[in-house]
């Protein structure tokens, strides 16, 4: 389900950065109609009609045709704006309760201390060097 939703979620961040939407599926015909109207009454080509009507030739097209206005605005990819959505989850299994500490005294001794009785200390034989 996570994969399928991230998935999803790439794929429209993906189209909406190159400006496609839905709409723009539905006006691919009247693309058709109109490149094969340029190409029989201009003698343009696919690349040409591209940059006439989205490229570095779509100014000076606009101001010599204003006849295909009402055409030009029905064409795909003509919207001038972007919009992005990005969609955050965070996802908390931790329970939000607290628990008072129970603070206990411990009075067993953890320790135990013997006297040194060893055979070697009560002979004398660690004592400081003398001066003779």
């Amino acid at each position: 389900m996570s994969k399928l939703l991230s998935i999803s979620l790439t794929l429209s961040i993906l189209f909406q950065s190159i400006g496609f939407c839905p709409n723009d599926m539905v006006k691919i015909d009247e693309f058709i109609e109109h490149a094969q109207f340029h190409s029989e009454q201009y003698g343009d080509n696919m690349l040409v009609f591209i940059a006439k009507h989205y490229g570095e030739l779509k100014a000076t097209h606009e101001k010599e045709h204003q006849e295909e206005k009402k055409d030009h605005e029905q064409l795909p990819f003509q919207h001038q704006s972007h919009l992005s959505v990005v969609v955050d989850f965070i996802l908390h299994t931790n329970k939000e309760e607290f628990k008072t500490l129970d603070f206990f005294e411990c009075k067993t001794h953890n320790f135990h201390y013997q006297a040194p009785s060893s055979s070697v200390h009560s002979e004398g034989i660690l004592q400081p060097p003398r001066h003779s």
